[in-house]
């Protein structure tokens, strides 16, 4: 059988690539089935929403996650699970990807695909990128477009050379008209790395919940201390007004030559904090001008697979602005496949057999997204600001259909394994706080 152009192998070709561990016992931490699936599933470094998106193109779904109580493992869609070691540990985490590759490939007789649903997990591939290319099916940016997306400064850099539309960067340090201080329109602040973001000292002691700071001066941004602090570790650039609904995102995979072949268009309606936060609740929604101007971008840098392109319309001028790119899977393609668009099932077909969608497919913009604790702390931030009733915020969750972000009637392990967790974690605590009064008291007493 001959090797298809994108590297896949079938059987007798994969079998001389494969090496001693995939004979090997699985660990206890691993548990596959040992016969074959009734097509070649997919190894997912992800979560609910993702998995959600590949069971409903009915693939085979093996989750990795270095949480042992993932919710992901609990869903139906989950065929196999593997708890891998801590991302502190990358070495022994592609040891145990690998193995799964090579398990399921002689199973299967070729390699299978691979799907990754965080920035840690993409620099983890990127790092391992010639390894792992021989283990899996993956489409992956050239090491020039991947640095360049991987950190928000890198991206600053390449988006200059490349003449793509993003806001006008700022310098902490300079004086000239370019430097934040100097800066007499808002500015934004985000974090330049996001790796090890959610534990860091900087998102706890700066940002918080939210993804970007904003301040209505350049000079008020910098004059916060703390920023001050870490401003080696912050890309600075010019604001661009507008509230949530101006937040769009285009989403799509492209080929080896950076050829979309499948996409759709989103946007924000709610964010954790507003405006520059989580999403909360998003919605597909048609821009012809915006897949116009996300197509011929992606041809330009190029990009290859899947990515996200995140613009915000200027609510002045009604200018398009780039503000980020993302090459890997999200909790978007949950909704996509819920409105008939499943860039996960087109990703799986063109790694596997090179097919691709014969024409552009329309897709429906009747379900929306939701995170039900995330959209009551921003419907609560919006209402202190006036921005929005009780009422208000009633009617647009009851006149929706509705995908959750973790609950689903026809899911819902994932649900019941989180609140376990929740229960278990407080459950913990309040014992640890019964029993260390007991001991005071005690001590007391006697």
């Amino acid at each position: 059988m001959e090797e298809f152009r994108h590297g896949q192998l079938f059987g007798r070709h994969y079998s001389g690539l494969a090496s001693y561990t995939a004979f090997l016992p699985m660990p206890k931490s691993i548990h596959l089935p040992a016969q074959r699936f009734d097509r070649t599933p997919a190894l997912l470094l992800g979560g609910v929403n993702l998995v959600r998106a590949l069971g409903l193109a009915g693939i085979p779904v093996v989750v990795a996650s270095p949480e042992e109580d993932e919710p992901a493992f609990a869903s139906r869609h989950c065929a196999g699970k593997c708890v891998l070691p801590p991302l502190s540990r990358p070495d022994a985490v592609v040891d145990a990807i690998v193995m799964i590759g090579e398990h399921l490939a002689m199973l299967h007789g070729r390699r299978i695909p691979l799907f990754y649903g965080s920035d840690d997990f993409l620099k983890l591939i990127y790092a391992h990128r010639e390894r792992l290319e021989r283990h899996f099916l993956v489409l992956l940016n050239t090491p020039r477009v991947a640095n360049a997306l991987l950190t928000k400064d890198n991206f600053q850099d390449f988006a200059r050379e490349c003449g793509l539309p993003v806001p006008t960067p700022l310098s902490w340090e300079g004086t000239s008209a370019a430097g934040v201080a100097s800066f007499a329109g808002p500015v934004v602040v985000k974090p330049s790395n996001k790796e090890g973001w959610s534990d860091s000292q900087l998102r706890k002691r700066a940002f918080g919940k939210a993804k970007a700071l904003v301040f209505p001066t350049g000079a008020q941004a910098a004059s916060d201390p703390m920023l001050a602090l870490y401003h080696d570790r912050l890309t600075c650039q010019q604001y661009v007004s507008g509230d949530d609904s101006a937040n769009w995102s285009f989403h799509a995979f492209a080929d080896g030559k950076g050829r979309v072949i499948h996409s759709f268009t989103g946007r924000k309606i709610r964010t954790f904090p507003p405006d520059n936060g989580e999403s909360a609740y998003i919605e597909l929604a048609e821009n012809e001008e915006l897949r116009v101007l996300g197509t011929r971008l992606a041809a330009c840098i190029p990009l290859k697979g899947i990515f996200k392109m995140d613009f915000k319309q200027d609510a002045r001028t009604g200018r398009w602005y780039l503000l980020e790119v993302n090459a890997r899977f999200n909790l978007w393609h949950y909704l996509g496949a819920a409105n008939g668009v499943n860039l996960m099932r087109t990703a799986y077909d063109y790694l596997v057999d090179g097919t691709r969608p014969v024409a552009p497919q329309p897709y429906a913009t009747t379900y929306r997204w939701l995170a039900f604790d995330l959209d009551v702390r921003a419907f609560r931030a919006m209402r202190a600001r006036g921005e929005i009733g009780t009422p208000g915020w009633l009617l647009s969750l009851g006149l929706s259909r509705i995908v959750c972000n973790v609950f689903s009637w026809s899911d819902p392990g994932p649900w019941l394994r989180l609140w376990n967790r929740r229960f278990s974690r407080r459950w913990d605590r309040g014992s640890r706080r019964l029993l260390s009064l007991v001991r005071q008291w005690l001590s007391t007493a006697s």
